[in-house]
């Protein structure tokens, strides 16, 4: 949801216009609507095994897996031979550049994603890899290579030695989830999970040009959580999210997974439940609820926890397969949206299988803010067809637009209050394997919904791996 970030906008370097600015559609705005304007091959032969249902390349929790900045495009991804790569483009270019960084996947697991981050302040790229509950590899370019893309070779003597900290910072032995966001003001941050799934916590790290600074962790794993089966007392926090606005303030939608199965109808369930929204208005430091109550402070004894007043924006229990990790973004006026997908009660209160029920009867929804502070939902028309993750953008009118598992897109106007949400390309032709990785800076810069597919394969044959164009309404 950061796509209307005070660094996006600056990247952006365009003019905002009155109905831009207020976040109101106006009745000659255009809908919501997708021109495919090209495929370019990253990889002919990248890496591919099906761990957690999904793939180590194309998880769309994978923060910054593809981004844009000043004119060039960065992707990355691990080869077949486990290498990891980092290439870039400029924009409309057909043609990648590519770099090995140094780095060989350790294990086959889909979580162990790279995730990209730049450093405005100094003009660096950075990379954070390869981990699942145990260490990382982290890797950063010189200073000045993102700033001057033109001037500069792209060649593996522009990035450093792997290191298995942030500059010497090890914030935790149990990393999993990193995700960097940029803040307004040009420095990056880190998020991500410390400990393991059912019972970890949130943590946010923070590099100012010179160093990486530990901020701490700002979720709980404490508490009862009790639903009509049983309890539990210990979880995890999954975040759709965490973003800045174009006004500064940081979002996260979240859901919470339970640590005891007692919690749901059935063990072939999942024991995720309700989805909560947060935010902050100093960078991470004090978290709020929807009406403005702190409820946590990043490296304080007062975590964000299931047991605070005013989290849940929209409650579900966990008999119904809600998915963690989906999706989120900010419109122009800063209200927070978010993508949720669970199996809908008419087909019943009880889920027994958790991919099987998801693929057959799951559904995805758009849940948004309004102005006086409410939040509405409406259930997106398209069938899952799949157990996997949908991801979201808004264009510069405001129109949403849902990326679901292989590569279909749907669209709904603000106009219309986000009711006619109808498919505009069903996917077709791309043989893609399941979930997408969007290029959520691109957007805002030059009106382009990018995203890297990876298609079908069996085993662990090696497939190709392509990103995608579609221009929006300009």
């Amino acid at each position: 949801m950061h796509r209307r970030t005070l660094l996006a906008a600056a990247l952006a370097g365009a003019a905002v216009t009155p109905a831009f600015a207020s976040g109101t559609a106006r009745a000659a705005d255009p809908g919501p609507s997708v021109t495919r304007a090209g495929t370019t091959t990253l990889d002919s032969q990248a890496i591919f095994f099906v761990s957690y249902d999904g793939l180590v390349n194309n998880n769309a929790f994978q923060k910054n897996g593809l981004l844009t900045y000043k004119g060039y495009q960065y992707a990355v991804w691990y080869t077949a031979d486990r290498g990891a790569v980092v290439g870039r483009r400029a924009l409309g270019s057909s043609s990648w550049s590519t770099v090995k960084v140094g780095h060989t996947l350790r294990y086959d697991d889909s979580h162990n994603v790279i995730s990209m981050g730049v450093s405005e302040v100094d003009g660096r790229l950075h990379l954070n890899m390869d981990s699942h509950s145990d260490g990382f590899t982290y890797v950063k370019s010189v200073a000045g290579l993102m700033d001057n893309p033109g001037g500069l070779s792209w060649t593996a003597t522009r990035f450093g030695a792997p290191q298995s900290t942030l500059d010497g910072l090890a914030p935790t032995s149990q990393f999993t989830y990193p995700q960097f966001v940029a803040t307004p003001d040009g420095k990056l941050q880190l998020s991500y999970r410390v400990a393991v799934s059912g019972n970890g916590r949130n943590a946010l790290a923070e590099y100012d040009g010179t160093r990486w600074t530990d901020l701490g962790e700002w979720s709980a794993s404490t508490g009862t959580y009790t639903s009509e089966h049983g309890s539990s007392t210990a979880r995890n926090m999954y975040l759709h999210g965490i973003d800045y606005d174009r006004n500064g303030r940081l979002h996260s939608f979240f859901t919470w997974r339970e640590q005891n199965g007692a919690v749901m109808c059935d063990g072939g369930g999942i024991t995720n439940h309700d989805t909560g929204y947060v935010y902050s208005d100093d960078r991470g430091r004090t978290w709020r609820n929807n009406a403005g109550a702190v409820v946590g402070v990043t490296g304080g004894s007062d975590k964000v926890s299931v047991t605070d007043a005013g989290l849940v924006v929209d409650p579900l229990n966990p008999d119904h397969s809600l998915m963690n990790q989906e999706s989120q973004f900010t419109d122009s006026a800063g209200r927070p949206h978010a993508i949720i997908s669970y199996v809908p009660g008419r087909f019943g209160q009880c889920t027994t299988d958790y991919v099987a029920d998801r693929t057959r009867n799951g559904r995805a929804f758009h849940l948004r803010r309004n102005a006086s502070g409410g939040w509405r939902k409406t259930e997106i028309p398209v069938p899952l067809n799949s157990s996997q993750r949908t991801k979201l953008i808004l264009d510069r009118y405001d129109n949403a637009y849902a990326i679901f598992p292989f590569g279909r897109i749907a669209g709904a106007s603000a106009a219309s209050g986000y009711t006619d949400w109808k498919i505009l390309f069903d996917g077709s032709g791309l043989g893609a394997f399941g979930e997408v990785v969007i290029d959520e800076t691109r957007v805002a810069q030059d009106g382009v919904l990018s995203f890297m597919y990876q298609e079908k394969s069996s085993g662990t044959t090696p497939s190709a791996l392509h990103v995608i164009d579609f221009r929006l309404p300009v």
